[in-house]
């Protein structure tokens, strides 16, 4: 009775508690800037603006404090531009409507129409619509407080810019590299996986997680997409991404080749296991296929451990020249020769004859 009703639980807390938890804590030093720009900022504005506590200023220190430069820089126009846009917004909603009760539904829905009408995005919208409703809450319709509070929100925005660039700031690359080094791993623990499958009889089940392993390449190749993607946005504006631009410049090229490459392995398990035969294992011309997929596994792992630094530790290539197959098979001649044809664009991929 308890083993039922505890997984539904458990399923239910994991899937409630994803919505607003990550699976990898953010980084303490990141917080600690965040927090540090907000007291900054706080002192700051109250010597400038002695008369008012600087909230909005120490909430743009810390919406500003991303996971990157170029994210903090564009939060950072974000946040001003709303800023400015809500306090007009209050003025103009105060100035034609008056301190009315419901001048906050007016200034809401004004807010929301003058945000779609410049077609910002949707957290910039809210923005204005919060400012507006702050605005209207604790300064009503003076210009002056108004003027103050983007003063304010500028101050806060660049302190938490030039903090995060100047302390540290973020670089995303590391991760890039590791994640190219396992892709190329697996694609070719696949491809050695492929020549097992010819090379001795295999069952329909072993045929189905052998064709799961090779789909699951495009999952981890989407995954290295979007830490390219971080990695890039990490390196903008960033004073140490001229230091870490070559590395990143020579990941992204390799991961280019790597990507057709994973395309071509992910089609051969696709072809074997819907055309999949026992008795190819005993065709000869297979048998020195399975002998060529291997060396191009050898050859794609090696591809993925080639330094600039460390070239002479690197093993010479073992696929060194072409295969060729005589005489077609007359009854799995589909198969073997679409096999090949992957073969030959895996071969000229690692060996950059094809682009």
């Amino acid at each position: 009775m308890t083993g039922p009703v505890t997984r539904p639980w458990r399923r239910f807390e994991r899937d409630f508690t994803g919505r607003f938890t990550v699976a990898v804590r953010p980084s303490w030093f990141q917080l600690a800037k965040g927090a540090a720009a907000a007291i900054i900022t706080w002192f700051v504005c109250l010597l400038i603006f002695p008369e008012q506590l600087p909230i909005f200023g120490a909430i743009a220190a810390l919406i500003v404090m991303q996971d990157n430069v170029d994210q903090s820089v564009t939060r950072g126009l974000e946040r001003v531009v709303g800023v400015l846009v809500g306090i007009s917004v209050a003025l103009g909603a105060g100035a034609l409507f008056g301190q009315q009760s419901w001048l906050f539904i007016a200034a809401i829905v004004v807010a929301m129409a003058v945000g779609w009408l410049l077609r910002m995005t949707p957290s910039s919208t809210n923005q204005i619509a919060i400012t507006a409703l702050l605005m209207i809450a604790l300064g009503g319709t003076d210009l002056q407080y108004g003027t103050e509070r983007l003063v304010e929100t500028a101050i806060g925005a660049v302190i938490g810019v030039a903090l995060n660039a100047l302390v540290i700031a973020p670089v995303r690359t590391s991760s890039v590299h590791d994640a190219i080094m396992d892709l190329t791993q697996h694609s070719a623990n696949v491809l050695l996986r492929i020549a097992d499958g010819l090379d001795a009889p295999r069952d329909d089940a072993w045929l189905a997680e052998m064709l799961a392993d090779a789909r699951s390449l495009q999952v981890e190749r989407e995954r290295v997409h979007g830490l390219l993607r971080q990695a890039r946005e990490s390196l903008r504006f960033n004073p140490r991404g001229r230091r870490h631009s070559a590395g990143l410049a020579e990941d992204d090229e390799l991961f280019q080749r790597l990507q057709r490459i994973v395309t071509q392995v992910i089609g051969m398990a696709r072809a074997l296991s819907d055309l999949y035969d026992p008795e190819l294992v005993t065709d000869p011309s297979v048998i020195g296929m399975v002998e060529e997929m291997r060396r191009a596994a050898h050859d794609l792992e090696r591809l993925g451990h080639i330094t600039a630094d460390l070239p002479e530790r690197v093993e010479p290539p073992a696929l060194t020249q072409p295969y060729t197959i005589p005489q077609p098979h007359p009854e799995h001649w589909v198969l073997i020769g679409s096999l090949m044809e992957d073969l030959r664009r895996v071969r000229g991929r690692i060996t950059g004859e094809l682009d």
